[in-house]
Formats: structure tokens, C-alpha cells, sequence
């Protein structure tokens, strides 16, 4: 009796490393038009406040397998700084998705690397050399298309999705700040359970009672996003930076496609060519870095 027949796992790290953060890619595109589709039913605070709750939980198994010991920490300033500024960040992010098309509200978030030289360079004294200062100036440019400022299609929705971007690199930064006392997992045990906390606040004013089918909406969008979070820092663990983190702007690649076939979004030529700015300037911020212990925040 023959078995089943095996699925062959690449030997290459690399390779392996390229698989993850494309799955993370498409986990983040996935939560994405998953909080697309909850905006329309419920208000933005319900949106965050169940996203860090369904976050919550689908880590419980790895809480309950460490225990109160895998918990500990001395890093308390350091998660509050990182989950209140990513908190943020998700606001912004999920506002601009349920007003811009899906594909534009991730790329102004993934603008997020392009703010991480400066922040760093303030904050905890990393040099800046001539290829991060090149890759913010394109990166600028291409947001600057797709903001459009000073003609007709410019918004305040789009300025919104723009700083999210921002406020996730300080989220970044923050985290970085901790490594390598912080395992990743922990880290993003810590956002989940100060962002539902804080999160739940502002339902005291706007709770709204979610419908069946939009919790089970949210409940995917949190798997999709605690599945992305887990990707990514498994794609940067097998392998470097520089070959792993260009795959990663296929999210809005991901994004696009998605856009198009369930809202026939398609983009105008000024945030294409900002698109393409914005995947260069990430490409050339990460082609000789060090694989990072961090994971994307802002989700």
C-alpha cells in the first residue's frame, strides 16, 4: 500500500525563508480586505478593539505552553512605548482602509521603513549611510504621487493611511530598542494584550453590537494577522534581511489583486509609479541589513 505522497520542503534557508515572508505577505493582504469588509458594519474602534482581541487569542496556546515564567520581563517602558505608538498606527492603517482603496492604504503603511533611519538615528544613535538616505528620497517621492498634495485627488484619508506608516516605525524602532532581551513572540504577546485593553476604552462611547457573520470576519483577520506575524519573524530568522524583505512588498501586490476582484479598484498612473518608488526605496533600505528580530506592528 503506497503512503501519501510527500510535499519536498527546500533545504535552502533562503528559499524557505522567501516561502514565509510571502505567506506573511498574503496573510497581511488577507487581513486587510478582511477589515475591509468589517469597516463596513462596524466602527473603527470595534475593528481595532476585536482585532487585538482575536490576536489575543489565537496566542493563547503559545501563552499557555510558556506560562507565567515565558511572560516575565523587565521591559516594561519599552512594551508600553511599542504597543501604544503601534496601536496607533492600526487606527490610522485601518481607517484609511476602509476609505482608500486597499491596495493604497497598505502601501502608504509599508512607507513605515522609510521613516526607521531617521528615527533610529535619533533615538538610539545607528549611522545612516548613503543608501539609506537614497532610499528615504525615493521612498518620499513615491509617497508624495500617491498623496498627491496640492491637486484635486489629495485627502486627508490618504495623509491618515501615510502616518500609520510613520507611527508603526516608531513602534519598530521601539522594539528594536529591546532586542535581543525580547523574543518576538513575546513582543507580540505584550501588543495584543495592551492593545486590547487600551483598545476597549473607546467602546464605552461606540460599541456597536457586531453581527454573527462580522465577528467571524474579525476572528479571521486576527488569525490572518497573528499568521503573518509569525511568518515574517520566521522568514527573517532563516534568512538575511537582503534576501528576504523585498518578498515582503509583495503584500501589496497581493493587496492590488484582491482590490480588483472583490471591489474593482484599479490605481491611477501617479500611485503606480509611486508604488513602484516606494517597493524600490524599501528593496535598496534592506538589501545589506541585518535580519532584524521584528515583526510588522501595525496589523
Amino acid at each position: 500500500m503506497r503512503g501519501r505522497p510527500r510535499i519536498p520542503v527546500p533545504s535552502s534557508p533562503t528559499v524557505r525563508g522567501a516561502l514565509c515572508a510571502l505567506g506573511a505577505s498574503l496573510m497581511m493582504a488577507l487581513m486587510g480586505a478582511a477589515v475591509r469588509m468589517a469597516s463596513t458594519e462596524i466602527p473603527n474602534e470595534m475593528v481595532v478593539f476585536l482585532r487585538n482581541a482575536f490576536g489575543l487569542l489565537a496566542l493563547w496556546p503559545w501563552i499557555r505552553r510558556v506560562g507565567l515564567s515565558g511572560l516575565a520581563t523587565d521591559q516594561w517602558p519599552g512594551h508600553l512605548l511599542r504597543s501604544l505608538t503601534g496601536l496607533s498606527a492600526m487606527y490610522c492603517f485601518f481607517y484609511a482602509i476602509a476609505r482608500l482603496d486597499l491596495a493604497q492604504a497598505v502601501l502608504l503603511n509599508f512607507s513605515a521603513p522609510l521613516y526607521i533611519a531617521p528615527i533610529a538615528w535619533l533615538w538610539l544613535g545607528e549611522a545612516i549611510t548613503g543608501r539609506l538616505m537614497l532610499s528615504a528620497l525615493i521612498g518620499f517621492a513615491g509617497v508624495a504621487l500617491i498623496l498627491k498634495p496640492g491637486t484635486a485627488p489629495f485627502s486627508t484619508d490618504a495623509a491618515i493611511g501615510a502616518f500609520s506608516g510613520l507611527l508603526a516605525a516608531v513602534a519598530m524602532v521601539s522594539l528594536r530598542s529591546m532586542a535581543p532581551s525580547e523574543p518576538p513572540v513575546r513582543a507580540v504577546v505584550y501588543f495584543s494584550a495592551i492593545g486590547t485593553v487600551v483598545s476597549a476604552v473607546p467602546l464605552i462611547w461606540a460599541w456597536e453590537t457586531p453581527a454573527p457573520l462580522t465577528l467571524l470576519i474579525m476572528g479571521a483577520a486576527g488569525i490572518f494577522a497573528t499568521l503573518g506575524q509569525i511568518l515574517l519573524t520566521t522568514a527573517y530568522l532563516l534568512a538575511p534581511a537582503a534576501r528576504v524583505g523585498p518578498y515582503t512588498y509583495s503584500t501589496v501586490i497581493f493587496a492590488t489583486l484582491i482590490g480588483w476582484v472583490f471591489w474593482h479598484e484599479v490605481p491611477d498612473r501617479m500611485s503606480i509609479a509611486g508604488a513602484l518608488l516606494v517597493c524600490l526605496a524599501g528593496i535598496l533600505a534592506v538589501a545589506r541589513a541585518k535580519a532584524p528580530q521584528i515583526e510588522y506592528p501595525a496589523t
